[in-house]
């Protein structure tokens, strides 16, 4: 295969949060994809694993410190290519964008690509790929517009859900977009019909081994482990009402919810733990790098995810923390979110439930529990199917595969 040297654009890198896009990215410099990492941030030092520190210094990164060199390097694009660069501060930043937030985001973006844009020239770059669709597919749209470098992108969970004002004019200008779910593929379409041969579906790779098999002792009181940033589209606030009524029905369990997130809505978390009186069952450790992770899931009966889907239209694809719980033989509840069920079929290879229900999501967890030998035997159908849907040597192929067809769209 023809691998170009590729400039792969993030907001953050390494991130805590975002170990199956590290893992994707280390991945494929292993397997000898030239890439070359850009954050349009600063660095995240905290919560790193050791293989997050070690590649951290290899990152080109932008963030307030660079806002000089931006805005000259938006003035010597303004010199050489006076009629585009109007065309992008015209059109860019005045969109329908979802919120105030995203808005920021994406003009930052904006102005970062017009500074990455003179270092791909420099840097012999030949390829870029943004991580994300919202944010950092701006900045490598605005980049390909100045440089001529093709550009492609992938396409996730909230940064497709809500569209971000330019989802459709970036899929036109891409020459290839991947997508890690299925779910995904007919919304990418819908949002842009004549670019739909363009979307290619790539599982992500799984990110811890599963070495640290849990034993599943299923004995009271049954130990549920639930994993995730304290954000709006995890329905951590539903599990703990869940959580509630198994306490009124006398069911012995502990919930460890591992995670962290902005203040408000941790405080969210808190409060209703405390009200209702749940602060002897319900364990909140805080944020647990991903190296220390087999350790919870090894000492797990019943894993649970409780995605939602936001009023915004923010949600979930594939939570990795699902694989990676079925990885290592745990039971696992999730509900019927965007691509949740790809992997998680209810009464096979685990237990699914609607959303924003915690009456079913207690049902679900007292049926595990209820039953250790049809719980094991899911789980072990669900570690067979991860394995094979999220394996990293054939989803890295597959990564190494986009790439090289792009180059060889770019190129004509």
């Amino acid at each position: 295969m023809s691998l170009p040297k590729t400039a792969y654009i993030l907001l953050w890198y390494p991130l805590p949060s975002e170990t199956f896009i590290f893992r994707e990215v280390e991945n494929a410099k292993a397997a000898g994809m030239p890439f070359a990492v850009y954050a349009l941030y600063g660095e995240v030092a905290r919560n790193l694993s050791s293989p997050m520190r070690a590649a951290s210094p290899s990152v080109a990164r932008l963030g307030l410190r660079a806002i000089p060199r931006i805005l000259a390097d938006m003035a010597w694009w303004a010199l050489r290519r006076p009629v585009e660069t109007a065309r992008i501060l015209a059109g860019v930043p005045f969109r329908r964008w979802s919120c105030l937030e995203v808005a920021g985001e994406n003009a930052w973006a904006m102005c970062a690509g017009f500074s990455l844009a003179r270092r791909f020239l420099a840097d012999g770059i030949r390829h870029i790929h943004a991580g994300w669709a919202n944010g950092p597919a701006t900045a490598a749209w605005v980049a390909s517009r100045l440089s001529g470098i093709p550009f492609s992108f992938s396409a996730r969970a909230g940064d497709i859900y809500p569209q971000d004002g330019a989802l459709p004019d970036k899929m036109r200008a891409a020459v290839a977009i991947h997508t890690n779910n299925k779910a995904n593929i007919a919304y990418l379409r819908d949002a842009s019909p004549a670019d739909a041969g363009k979307v290619r579906q790539i599982y992500n790779s799984l990110t811890l081994s599963g070495k640290s098999r849990s034993p599943v002792h299923m004995e009271p009181p049954y130990r549920l482990l639930a994993v995730g940033r304290f954000c709006r589209t995890k329905g951590f606030d539903v599990l703990i009402d869940a959580c509630a009524i198994l306490s009124r029905r006398g069911f012995p369990f502990q919930l460890t919810l591992v995670g962290a997130g902005l203040p408000w809505p941790t405080a969210v978390i808190r409060r209703r733990v405390r009200i209702h009186g749940l602060r002897a069952r319900v364990f909140l450790p805080g944020f647990v790098s991903h190296d220390r992770m087999a350790e919870l899931y090894a000492a797990s009966d019943i894993f649970v995810m409780p995605s939602v889907v936001h009023p915004s239209g923010d949600r979930d694809g594939i939570p990795n923390v699902i694989m990676e719980a079925l990885a290592h033989g745990i039971p696992v509840v999730a509900t019927d979110v965007c691509g949740i069920p790809e992997v998680v079929e209810d009464g096979l290879t685990g237990r699914l439930v609607r959303q924003r229900d915690p009456e079913a999501l207690a049902d679900a967890i007292m049926d595990l529990a209820g039953d250790r030998g049809r719980a094991v035997a899911m789980a072990e159908a669900g570690q067979a199917r991860v394995a094979a849907m999220f394996d990293p040597e054939a989803n890295t192929r597959s990564i190494l595969e986009f790439f090289a067809a792009a180059t060889a769209k770019g190129g004509r």
